[in-house]
């Protein structure tokens, strides 16, 4: 049972409260979320983010297969951090810490992610060839749209 974990670090010159009102609106996800994902919110985005809400998407990671996603947020404390965890999808464990905090100039924000492929040994084996290439390039896709969106430090 082996648990992959995915960290990422990114500095945006703009504040706490410009970042968290962008990174805690799950509406916002389909903006940094590469098109070909054909990323849909089905349910749960009509509040304001709270621990025990849940989100329902249909995601289509790899092939052109449409998943249906839900997640729970799990954890909030207001502009700092908060939690979301797969309930149902394409991974055997999500679980997807997301940090801000204030910085010389606009925010650090920071994801780390601890996941585990399905499939057992077979996930193992696509790990480093389908599913890790395949988170980095959708982080990167986030960094690169966020530096569009509000400039660079």
């Amino acid at each position: 049972m082996k648990i992959y974990t995915l960290h990422k670090k990114q500095n945006l010159p703009i504040s706490v409260d410009q970042a968290w009102d962008f990174l805690s609106n799950p509406k916002n996800l389909k903006i940094i979320t590469p098109d070909y994902m054909g990323f849909h919110i089905l349910s749960g985005a009509d509040r304001p983010m709270f621990a025990g809400q849940l989100i329902q998407y249909i995601v289509t990671p790899v092939l052109g297969i449409k998943t249906k996603w839900v997640t729970e947020i799990t954890h909030v404390i207001d502009k700092a951090y908060f939690v979301d965890e797969q309930r149902f999808g394409p991974y055997a464990l999500w679980h997807h810490k997301h940090f801000i905090k204030p910085i010389d100039g606009g925010v650090e924000m920071e994801d780390i992610i601890d996941y585990k492929v399905p499939m057992g040994i077979l996930g193992q084996m696509a790990h480093p060839l389908i599913v890790k290439p395949k988170l980095e390039e959708i982080f990167a896709y986030r960094q690169k749209k966020l530096i569009e969106l509000f400039g660079t430090l």
